[in-house]
This record gives C-alpha cells, sequence and structure tokens, in this order.
C-alpha cells in the first residue's frame, strides 16, 4: 500500500508548479504532487552514490523496458530499432516538424488540445490548422467531414495526433483511429502520436495506440511515449520516439541529433528502466487513487456547482471542466479566482477550439488538497457570477 494522502513540500525546490506567492494553490501544470515510485528513487540514489556522472549511452535494457510494458500492458510489439531515445516528448515534437515538414506547410491539430503543439508547430515556421472536436453531451468526438477537409489541403502535411487527448481525456476507438489513418495515408498526411497520456487512465481502461490499428498506421505515424507523466518525473526529461517505417524513421533520427536532442543523462536512463520494470504495482494504486479524485470532483460540482460541467473522460488526471454557463472568456475567469481565492488552474483559452468556455484542473494531488482547491474554485465561481 503506498501513500499517495501526502506529499513532499515542494515550494523553496525550484518547482515551476509551486513557484507561487504564499498561499496560492497550483491546480494547472500537468505535474503529479506524489513522491514517485519507490523503486524510481532507490535506483536514483544507487546512480548517485556512484559519484561520476559522464556522458551516457542508451543501455538495452532501456528498449527492453518500454518493449515489455507496452507489449504487456497495451498489446503493442516494439521492435528495438524503431526507437530514438530523447530528451521529452515537446522537444522531439518539434524537431520532428521541422524534419519531416517543409517551411510554410501546415500542420493539423484536433482542438481543443495541448498548447505546447501550437509552438512546436510555428515556431518552426509552420501553421497550425485547427479541426475543431465536436462537443456534444459532455462529450467530444472527431468531425471526420472537418478532417478529410483539412487534410486534403495540399499544403498539409503532418497531423500531430494526442491520444489519448490533452486535455479533453478521450481515449480514441480503434473504429475512430482507423479512420483518421485512412484519410492520412490518402493525402499523404504525416501521423506524429503524443501518446504520453497513455498510463493515465481508469482501472481496466486500456488506450489503443495509433501504430497497433493497422499496417497502414503503423507504417505512416511517429509514436512519442515516455514514463514521465505516468510515474511523476518530468523534470528527469526523457522520451522514446517509435518510427516502425524505415525511411521515416531515418529523417526523424537525424533530425533529433541535428537538434541534440537524443542524448540521455545517466539519471533519465535509470529512472526510466526502474518505473517500467519495478513500478507497476505503484502505478496500479496511482491510477486507481487519481480516478477517485476525478470521481470527487464530479460529485463535488454536481452538488455545489450544478452548471459546471465536466467533461467525461476515462483518461489522464487534468480535467476539463465547462464554464459556459458563466463565461466564455476562461482567461478572465482563471484571473479573477486567483485573484480572490489564491487558486491556480489553466484557462480553456491557450488550447484553442472551444477552450475559451473551459478551464483546466490538475487533480494529481492528495486529496485533502484536491477539496481545498475545489471549495476555492466554487467561491471563486460563485464571486465571479454569470456574465454570458
Amino acid at each position: 500500500m503506498f501513500d499517495f494522502d501526502s506529499s513532499p513540500e515542494r515550494k523553496g525546490t525550484d518547482s515551476l508548479k509551486w513557484d507561487v506567492a504564499e498561499g496560492e494553490l497550483p491546480m494547472w501544470v500537468a505535474d503529479m504532487d506524489f513522491l514517485t515510485a519507490p523503486a524510481i528513487t532507490e535506483a536514483l540514489i544507487k546512480r548517485a552514490e556512484h559519484g561520476n556522472f559522464g556522458y551516457a549511452i542508451v543501455p538495452d535494457r532501456w528498449y527492453e523496458a518500454f518493449i515489455s510494458w507496452w507489449s504487456r500492458r497495451h498489446g503493442l510489439t516494439i521492435e528495438k530499432e524503431w526507437m530514438q531515445f530523447c530528451t521529452g516528448v515537446v522537444p522531439a515534437i518539434s524537431s520532428i516538424v521541422k524534419r519531416v515538414t517543409n517551411h510554410g506547410d501546415r500542420v493539423a491539430v484536433l482542438t481543443p488540445a495541448y498548447n505546447n503543439f501550437y509552438n512546436s508547430i510555428e515556431n518552426g515556421g509552420r501553421f497550425v490548422t485547427e479541426c475543431e472536436l465536436v462537443y456534444k453531451n459532455g462529450k467530444y468526438s472527431i468531425d471526420f467531414k472537418a478532417l478529410e477537409k483539412t487534410l486534403s489541403h495540399p499544403l498539409t502535411t503532418m497531423l500531430v495526433f494526442c491520444n489519448p487527448h490533452n486535455p479533453t481525456g478521450n481515449i480514441w476507438s480503434k473504429e475512430e483511429i482507423k479512420k483518421v489513418g485512412a484519410l492520412c495515408k490518402k493525402y499523404g498526411v504525416t501521423v506524429l502520436s503524443d501518446e504520453i497520456h497513455c498510463d493515465l487512465t481508469a482501472p481496466g481502461v486500456s488506450y489503443i495506440p495509433y501504430a497497433s490499428v493497422s499496417e497502414e498506421c503503423k507504417q505512416n505515424s511517429i509514436t512519442c511515449i515516455a514514463a514521465s507523466k505516468a510515474f511523476s518525473i518530468p523534470g528527469l526529461q526523457a522520451a522514446a520516439v517509435v518510427v516502425p517505417n524505415k525511411s521515416l524513421r531515418e529523417k526523424v533520427v537525424r533530425g533529433l541529433n541535428s537538434d541534440d536532442v537524443a542524448e540521455p543523462n545517466c539519471f533519465a536512463i535509470d529512472a526510466t528502466v526502474a518505473a517500467l520494470t519495478k513500478g507497476e504495482e505503484w502505478h496500479n494504486e496511482l491510477r486507481a487513487y487519481l480516478f477517485e479524485n476525478r470521481r470527487v470532483v464530479n460529485e463535488y460540482l454536481k452538488e455545489h456547482l450544478p452548471e459546471i460541467k465536466v467533461v467525461e473522460a476515462e483518461a489522464t488526471y487534468v480535467i476539463w471542466i465547462d464554464c459556459g454557463a458563466y463565461t466564455h472568456d476562461a482567461d478572465e475567469l482563471t484571473a479573477f479566482i486567483r485573484e480572490k481565492t489564491g487558486l491556480i488552474v489553466s484557462s480553456g483559452k491557450q488550447y484553442r477550439g472551444d477552450g475559451a468556455s473551459f478551464i483546466r484542473l490538475n487533480a494529481a494531488c492528495p486529496r485533502a488538497r484536491l477539496l481545498d482547491g475545489l471549495t476555492r474554485f466554487v467561491t471563486g465561481i460563485k464571486r465571479y457570477g454569470k456574465r454570458v
């Protein structure tokens, strides 16, 4: 039994999340407040005790850890030669966009979507083409007619696909992925699938890897995976890029090396291996705790703010909350809540699409802290009042 009801003091530790004023409560960036799995801490201590921190290689055990985990947990067979180490999913996306598409191309994104996708695309001199998801009866789905129109443009050369989806928490079905894959193949659009949240699903629920759905999807895809979100180790900066297609893989590997994001630090390697080979019991308990937190959020807001709607989801610990009954200016709302209550949540506006009516709340924290945040959220909303 692991302790998720307490967490280390993070203020004063150079934490991005916790670099806040006294009395403020950060529930924004996708960063868990729990101690990581004991096996990871033990591996890092052992490595630190060695005392020499020279340049590192990527050993076989790193590849084997990913291959075993994805086979066992997700039913996907990954071959070693398909894999490339990278210092993170976002650096990988930035590098891949620059290497696989051309300056001035369009890159499609199903919106609302993780805000750093836009930075990775636009900073590389490419243009974001939004294809809005359909929001109906508290759930999101893909508008395939709109997607086909987006992909059919001759300058659309890549789709950045988020699986499971951040911020909505959608787990895409096999049928949906097949349709996406067929359209991308039809129009010559390469799929870059960010699957960093794939292990943060409800207990008993699994996601479907994009590359597992068909040979068509496998050969026209680049998949980014990592242990960082699932095991609370994003600061160690490590990910794997999986590219089954040889010619596409050669472009990707050259890009990652050219951008100097393909060399590991020794702590990243040992932490990842420990997570995927010794952290499974901890991770199973974590998922149960996170989805009990999600249930608590749902029930609390139903009772205290019935016009606020939580989007149904079976993945991620970030919760997408529809505040459209109160405002269509999430920037103003989140600033007001922070000023009046000290609670820091993310404005949905930065995720584009219909995000201006939503906020994103990070529920990966001890339950007492979550209830504190929910109390502040309700207080802030009630003081803000309806402005629509």
